[in-house]
């Protein structure tokens, strides 16, 4: 799945978003706004990973979302 697709449904993906990091709070999620840049963030700050982890965990979120 491509950032668009996610960025023009980030209402409907941000609930995936949350289910999938837990950690991550309402505020964050609409601080986040779709962009992937924000969202990186928000997981580098709540679960304490490096930038490039972070990019990995989405990488890997965007392909799990592809399958469904």
């Amino acid at each position: 799945m491509n950032w668009d697709r996610v960025k023009g449904n980030w209402k409907e993906m941000s609930g995936q978003a949350k289910q999938h990091w837990g950690k991550l709070t309402h505020d964050d999620l609409t601080t986040i706004k779709g962009r992937r840049e924000e969202l990186e963030g928000a997981i580098q700050k709540r679960y304490g990973y490096e930038k490039e982890e972070a990019k990995t965990e989405i990488d890997n979120w965007l392909d799990e979302m592809e399958e469904m």
